[in-house]
C-alpha cells in the first residue's frame, strides 16, 4: 500500500508527498546516486550486468529498499520527483528474449533509471519507449516478482503515471497529481465522478417540510469521503484533500500542508494484519505499517523523510550533495527520538 500526491505552491514550487507501506521490512536507507555513475541493468535472468547498463546523467536522492542500489522514491537535481507503488494484480511487463536482454532493465530499476536520466516528464515520455522493462523474481522480496506502477512530477508541475498493462507501456497524463495502488490509473480517474457531491465548502442545513436540520459539526461538505485503507479510497482521499489546500500557499506552506495530508494515510500499527501468503509481507502476526513518509520540495531541492520508528524529520539538501562522488552513498535514518525540551 502506498499513496502519493503533488501540491503546487503559489511561488512556482512543487511538493511531492508519499507514504510507503509494507508488512515486509524494507530496511530502507537514504540513498544518494551521483552523476556519471555506471549502473548495471538487470535482464530477464535477474542478474545485474545482463541488462541495459547506463551512466547516470543527474544526481538523485531517494529511499532504497532491501539494501539494494535501487530507489522506491526520489528526486533528482533537475526537480523530477517520483515513486513506485505496488500494482500486483494488473501489472504485466514486457516479454524480453535473450537477444534483447541488453535493451532491458528490471521493473524495480525503472524509477532509478528515469530519475538518473531525465529532467522532465516530456523526456520520460520520449525515453521510456526506447527501452524494455521486464519483471523478474527478487529473492529478497520473498522470492516474488516485483509488480508495480510509477508516478512522476517535474519542476513545471506536470505529472504522469507509468503502467505496463498486457505487456505494453502505457503513459497517462495525471491532472490530479495523486496516485495509489490498484486498479489501473484510468479506473481511478473514472471513480472520481462517484464522489461528485463532495466539496470542502460547508453546506447549508437540510430543510424538510419547513423544518431545518443542522449538521452536528463542521465538515459536512466532505461527508462520505472514504476513510478506509483500500487503494481506491486512498486515491479519492488524496484527490479531495490536496484539491482543498488554499491555492495561495507558498511552497514552504505546502510542505507543512503535505505533512498534514500524509497523516490521513498513516497506518496505526495493527490496523492491517496480514496473513503469511499476502504479497505485501505478513507472516505470523505480521502487520502492515507506514515504513516511511516523504515530503520533497523540488524548488529548493529539499528531500524530507520521516521513518516509522520516530517522529523525526530527516532533511537532505541535494544542492549541498557531492553530485560528482564516485560511489553511491547510503545513510541510515535511525536517530533516537529528538524531542524539543521546553524546561
Amino acid at each position: 500500500m502506498c499513496t502519493s500526491f503533488l501540491l503546487k505552491g503559489s511561488d512556482n514550487g512543487c511538493v511531492y508527498g508519499r507514504t510507503m507501506e509494507m508488512g515486509l521490512p524494507m530496511n530502507a536507507q537514504l540513498t544518494v546516486i551521483p552523476r556519471n555513475y555506471l549502473k548495471q541493468g538487470v535482464g530477464p535472468d535477474g542478474k545485474y550486468g545482463s541488462g541495459l547498463s547506463w551512466t547516470t546523467q543527474y544526481a538523485v536522492v531517494g529511499m532504497n529498499v532491501l539494501e539494494m542500489p535501487e530507489l522506491a522514491d526520489g528526486m533528482n537535481e533537475k526537480g523530477l520527483m517520483g515513486g513506485v507503488q505496488n500494482f500486483t494484480t494488473s501489472a504485466e511487463f514486457q516479454k524480453v528474449s535473450p537477444d534483447d536482454s541488453t535493451r532491458c532493465i528490471s521493473s524495480y530499476q525503472l524509477l532509478t533509471y528515469v530519475l538518473s536520466n531525465f529532467a522532465t516528464v516530456e523526456e520520460v515520455k520520449a525515453g521510456l519507449p526506447k527501452i524494455l522493462v521486464c519483471n523478474v523474481v527478487l529473492v529478497a522480496y520473498k522470492g516474488q516478482s516485483v509488480s508495480m506502477h510509477y508516478s512522476f512530477h517535474d519542476a513545471s508541475g506536470k505529472s504522469i503515471v507509468i503502467e505496463y498493462l498486457k505487456g505494453e507501456l502505457v503513459i497517462y497524463d495525471n491532472p490530479t497529481g495523486a496516485m495509489a495502488n490498484e486498479p489501473p490509473f484510468n479506473e481511478h480517474l473514472n471513480n472520481i465522478g462517484n464522489y461528485a457531491n463532495l466539496t470542502n465548502i460547508e453546506k447549508s442545513p437540510v430543510v424538510i417540510h419547513g423544518v431545518s436540520y443542522d449538521s452536528p459539526s463542521s465538515g459536512n461538505g466532505l461527508a462520505g469521503l472514504p476513510g478506509d485503507y483500500l487503494s481506491p479510497s486512498r486515491f479519492i482521499r488524496a484527490v479531495f484533500l490536496t484539491n482543498s489546500v488554499p491555492e495561495n500557499y507558498t511552497t514552504e506552506q505546502m510542505i507543512n500542508a503535505a505533512w498534514h495530508i500524509l497523516g490521513s494515510f498513516d497506518i496505526p500499527p495493527g490496523a492491517i494484519t496480514l496473513p503469511p501468503d499476502n504479497p505485501y509481507g505478513g507472516g505470523a502476526g505480521g502487520i502492515e505499517i507506514t515504513e516511511w513518509s516523504i515530503v520533497a520540495d523540488n524548488k529548493n531541492l529539499i528531500y524530507n523523510v520521516r521513518m516509522y520508528e520516530t517522529m523525526n524529520v530527516y532533511t537532505f539538501d541535494l544542492k549541498k550533495a557531492d553530485v560528482n562522488a564516485k560511489e553511491i552513498i547510503y545513510l541510515k535514518l535511525d536517530r533516537p527520538q529528538l524531542p524539543v525540551l521546553m524546561n
